[in-house]
């Protein structure tokens, strides 16, 4: 280990060497030159800091300044509309019928508590089959005609409106009624507003003349309606009154006569039968009536008689040849008056009550057709079925 230097160790206690000596001096000089310097400093600094604040409350502390726009108050966002639904007590009978979907019918002048429940929704409206049905056509001269199926089907019975078992709101049936309205597909407000107002129930007569008579015709069946066609047939004024093209005539051979009825049948595609338009005298002619008569059952059609003329032999003429015929009892616009109209509907309301069933015939006036829906319109009310006028005809012996 060296030893300590003498200087050290023989340096008198409380001595300083030389150079320590000068270096205390040069602090000693040196301190009130800073002191003034940094103080001259800190002066500098306080008075640019100054000048740059002014006067800032925050001292030069550091802070940021945030523009505040004032804007309107947006709309609040709409909730979902709950919908309202009414109180079933508040609404009129009207409201609850459209609500519900059922029928009410009500005689005129008369209000809810008289009404009368005739159609209950999910009953379904009858369907009549479609038509034509290949296995009861084949084509002849004028299109297609009607025939006899390979299994008997007849056109008749296939293309028939279903009967109703009874009346929709329960209860006995007092009696049954069928109507046939004939002169349609010639006028087309007529023909719409009878396949539009008329119970489906009632059988509707086509003209062959009219230009859409065909679509008319199936338009009928869509809304329920079993459809007839008329044939013209001569009157006894003829060719003054004359029913147009195509008439059947009393003195013309028979299969010019029955060439004739092939283009009648042609034009009514589903038709269940056939009626006469006039023919007053071929009617009240049995040898000329005849051929026409078998040519309608064997084609599996029935006949109509509509009751105009009181000197036809249809229904005895049919009789012997097994040709299912039938005739209209009343023709209840005969007099085309409204009182008229419904006076004659009365009775055959009345006759249906005695005897069961009753057929009546009309023609599709406005008037009629007016009549004879509000007639119909609570005909159940009153124990009355109304039924197609295929029934009669399939009742024919």
């Amino acid at each position: 280990m060296p030893l300590a230097s003498d200087t050290i160790l023989t340096r008198p206690l409380g001595l300083r060497d030389e150079a320590t000596a000068r270096a205390a001096r040069w602090r000693a000089a040196l301190r009130p030159r800073v002191l003034a310097a940094a103080l001259l400093g800190a002066s500098a600094l306080a008075l640019a800091a100054f000048l740059a604040l002014g006067d800032d409350p925050l001292a030069g502390e550091p802070y940021a300044v945030a523009a505040i726009e004032v804007r309107a108050p947006s709309a609040p966002v709409p909730e979902p509309a709950v919908p309202v639904r009414p109180d079933p007590a508040s609404r009129n009978a009207d409201e609850v019928e459209r609500a519900s979907g059922v029928s009410v019918s009500r005689p005129d002048g008369t209000a809810a508590p008289d009404s009368v429940v005739i159609r209950v929704p999910g009953s379904g409206p009858i369907q009549l089959k479609p038509a034509p049905d290949p296995r009861l056509t084949e084509r002849g001269r004028y299109g297609v005609l009607p025939k006899i199926g390979p299994d008997g089907a007849r056109a008749l019975d296939v293309y028939a409106r279903p009967e109703a078992a009874g009346l929709e709101r329960g209860g006995a049936v007092a009696g049954r009624i069928a109507l046939v309205v004939s002169g349609l597909g010639i006028g087309q407000a007529a023909t719409q507003d009878a396949i539009q107002r008329l119970a489906p129930a009632v059988t509707l007569a086509f003209a062959p003349y009219g230009a859409d008579v065909t679509r008319s015709a199936a338009r009928a069946r869509e809304a329920g309606h079993e459809v007839m066609v008329q044939a013209p047939m001569e009157p006894f004024d003829y060719p003054d009154n004359d029913p147009g093209p195509q008439t059947l005539l009393a003195g013309a051979k028979p299969a010019e006569n029955l060439d004739r009825l092939a283009f009648v049948l042609a034009r009514v595609p589903g038709a269940v039968g056939v009626t006469n338009f006039m023919g007053a005298r071929l009617t009240a002619e049995a040898g000329a009536l005849e051929p026409v008569l078998r040519e309608i059952g064997g084609r599996g059609l029935g006949f109509l008689d509509d009751g105009t003329s009181p000197r036809s032999l249809a229904r005895e003429v049919g009789r012997k040849a097994k040709v299912p015929v039938a005739r209209a009892e009343l023709v209840v616009d005969a007099v085309p008056r409204p009182d008229a109209i419904d006076r004659e509907l009365a009775r055959l309301e009345e006759a249906a009550r005695k005897s069961g069933f009753a057929l009546g015939s009309a023609t599709a006036l406005p008037l009629s057709i007016d009549r004879i829906a509000r007639w119909a319109r609570d005909l159940e009310s009153r124990g009355i079925l109304l039924v197609p006028a295929s029934r009669a005809m399939r009742a024919a012996p």
